[in-house]
């Protein structure tokens, strides 16, 4: 047993040497994990819009609409800039540079007096389907308060005589009206992430991005490496097995990955602000997925011939798990072939799993069946790179 230790560990140092060494790869593996987390941190904190350029066609002129929009200003949502194009041009937001064109139509204010009133004319800019989502969701709420003030301020300008009328009809009539004046709400409760932060959701999502396009990538190079220099058949003559070669060469880009996974979570937690519940479960999640990441890092290293090989078979794996694993968009809104496709994908079940402890802190029997994939793909990608080595041996 010390002797097989002692063999694993004499790979080990080798293999970190040579990590060591490359200053290039050093600077990359402890520069760019808190880079991204800061990069993808604020690509994903979603905040309340403010100060959005907006053009503005006041066709009405009137009171209403002046009031209107004088409430809209104090928002602060829109910018408003006045539309220079004539009234029968439809607004130009790519020459104006605007994610939207609001138009008061002419007769608004009238409309509401008469009792049929004119809908406002709202132009988005559909490329950002977040922002045009949200500035309609922000108009539509902002006409709702508008209404309620006006329609408060129309009935303490009523008459006396109104309310006395009032007064004669029945208790139950007089509740019906209330009840239909009054905006009728709904009490929402929202669990497990009740601020509603985007940077919570995705934060897995990011952790294990940076993981497996360090981890896949570096281990993609290693046995390759060896090969090109011409050590790995005398790597191989020697009495070391080829399981101690693997477990070797794992052990100190796992390591190094600990660490990088303890700067990202440390820029996420400080920086903004997430939370991180179940520390130890979450620790086995990452050990688990860092496991099989470089397995399958290990294993494409293992039937390349050269690094350049080794990189692009790397990129062609990593390329489709990005927008397919669920890591910044549910799975649910893939089609169901495709959603199969993406439970082969270990940052699939990291997400998944991570997300249902440090979001929903749910019991460990939720996530069994995504730490046993997670050892299964860890035992058979490790299992799977000593097999292939053979090759280089025959």
């Amino acid at each position: 047993m010390s002797g097989s230790l002692h063999a694993i560990a004499s790979v080990a140092v080798k293999e970190f040497l040579h990590i060591w060494r490359d200053r290039r790869i050093v600077v990359l593996i402890f520069l760019l994990p808190p880079l991204f987390t800061l990069l993808f941190g604020y690509a994903f904190e979603v905040g309340e819009l403010t100060h959005v350029r907006t053009l503005l066609r006041d066709n009405d002129h009137s009171e209403a609409s002046r009031a209107l929009l004088q409430f809209l200003e104090e928002k602060r949502t829109f910018t408003f800039q006045n539309d220079p194009s004539p009234g029968n041009v439809a607004p130009d937001l790519l020459r104006t540079r605007v994610a939207a064109a609001l138009e008061v139509p002419a007769g608004w204010g009238a409309g509401l007096k008469s009792g049929a009133p004119v809908p406002l004319r709202l132009v988005l800019d559909g490329t950002d389907t977040t922002t045009a989502q949200q500035l309609e969701g922000a108009l539509q709420k902002y006409l709702g308060e508008f209404q309620m003030t006006s329609r408060q301020d129309m009935i303490d300008n009523l008459p006396p005589e109104v309310f006395d009328m009032g007064e004669k009809l029945p208790l139950a009539v007089r509740k019906q009206f209330v009840s239909a004046m009054e905006p009728w709400g709904v009490q929402s409760e929202i669990r497990y992430n009740p601020g509603l932060r985007f940077i919570e959701y995705v934060t897995p999502g990011i952790i294990g991005l940076i993981l497996q396009l360090l981890t896949v990538t570096l281990m993609a190079c290693t046995i390759t490496r060896e090969r090109e220099a011409g050590t790995l058949s005398q790597l191989m003559v020697t009495s070391l097995r080829r399981g101690e070669i693997v477990i070797g060469k794992v052990l100190p880009y796992l390591g190094v990955s600990l660490l990088l996974i303890g700067l990202t979570i440390a820029v996420a937690h400080f920086h903004f602000h997430v939370a991180f519940r179940q520390p130890l479960v979450l620790g086995v999640i990452c050990l688990l997925f860092l496991l099989c990441s470089l397995g399958l890092g290990l294993l494409i290293s293992a039937f390349s011939a050269t690094q350049t090989q080794a990189i692009q078979f790397a990129v062609f794996f990593l390329l489709p798990v990005f927008p397919l694993s669920g890591a910044f968009a549910p799975l649910e809104q893939l089609p169901e072939s495709i959603r199969f496709l993406a439970q082969t994908f270990p940052l699939t079940h990291f997400c998944h799993a991570f997300r249902m402890i440090n979001l929903r802190d749910a019991d460990l029997a939720f996530i069994a069946g995504d730490l046993v994939f997670l050892l299964v793909g860890a035992l058979i990608t490790c299992g799977g790179a000593a097999f292939l080595l053979r090759r280089t041996q025959d």
